[in-house]
């Protein structure tokens, strides 16, 4: 496989200096000699003009000689090479690309939807102009494909919280997953990835309700788990605090009422109604 090499084109300002000589000299010698003849110079003065060029920064030219790749102009400035040449531009500026967003299913079988934000631009002009077809379409095809394997590779969620990475909680090793296969999908198109990461991420909207209620189900029930844990401590602190200062003897069936009144008061999702007791203890 060929590689990219350097041209070395001359300077543009010589050559501009002698084509214009040729033509005020062309123009002299017609009206001094009247003879037609040096009507052909006029010719070489405009074939001259197509091997003139400019290289802006970030910009580069792909010399080709009737099929055969000469090298690469990537020196800012103005040049002239030989007008047979064809000098295909070919950007060096760094690209944003921003991709649909696609209905893939995860690891799971989910539909979700996702997409991709790509910073990319080219390394190697020779693989870019002559390895693919069109190297910006060939970037968003292989995009597309590479998230459409990202999402099938991983569970948009996990419920039940065994440490699996996930889409939208592993983001770092997700998105370092994706660099790497579209650094290795643009590799033959001489495309580097500077930087790939998740632009947007759904459920689809066929499932969002549905996993909208789950996701809110398993909060509620974490939630309700935290309440549980510091109730039960906060019980077994008031009973032990209770005994250690001999405040109240209490039997097991006092401590069972005792516990389950203090149990209800301090899960409720509601505020609690007092109710006074002026009675005794056992009514």
């Amino acid at each position: 496989m060929k590689e990219e090499k350097t041209f070395e084109p001359r300077s543009g300002f010589p050559i501009l200096l002698l084509a214009f000589l040729i033509l005020f000299g062309t123009i002299a010698a017609l009206i001094v000699t009247q003879m037609p003849i040096f009507a052909l110079l006029f010719l070489v003065f405009f074939i001259m003009l197509f091997g003139f060029f400019i290289i802006n920064p970030n910009s580069s030219r792909v010399m080709v000689f009737f099929g055969d790749y000469r090298g690469t102009v990537k020196k800012n400035g103005f040049f002239w090479a030989n007008p047979f040449y064809s000098k295909k531009k070919v950007s060096l500026r760094a690209y944003n690309f921003d991709s649909e967003r696609l209905k893939v299913n995860d690891k799971l079988g989910n539909p979700i939807m996702i997409s991709v934000i790509l910073v990319w631009q080219v390394k190697n002009t020779y693989k870019a102009m002559f390895e693919v077809n069109d190297y910006e379409h060939f970037v968003r095809v292989q995009s597309d494909a590479a998230v459409r394997k990202l999402g099938g590779s991983y569970a948009y969620d996990n419920f039940d919280n065994d440490g699996e990475i996930t889409l939208r909680s592993g983001m770092n090793e997700v998105n370092h997953d994706l660099e790497e296969e579209l650094r290795e999908r643009l590799a033959m198109a001489g495309i580097s990835v500077i930087e790939a990461r998740i632009g947007y991420l759904a459920y689809a909207e066929e499932i969002a309700s549905a996993m909208l209620q789950r996701q809110q189900a398993t909060a509620i029930v974490a939630a309700r788990q935290k309440i549980v844990e510091g109730a039960v401590g906060m019980v077994e602190m008031a009973l032990d605090e209770l005994n250690a200062k001999s405040i109240v003897e209490l039997d097991d069936d006092k401590k069972a009422a005792m516990v389950s009144n203090l149990m209800v008061v301090l899960c409720s999702d509601r505020a609690v109604t007092p109710v006074v007791n002026t009675g005794t203890l056992n009514h």
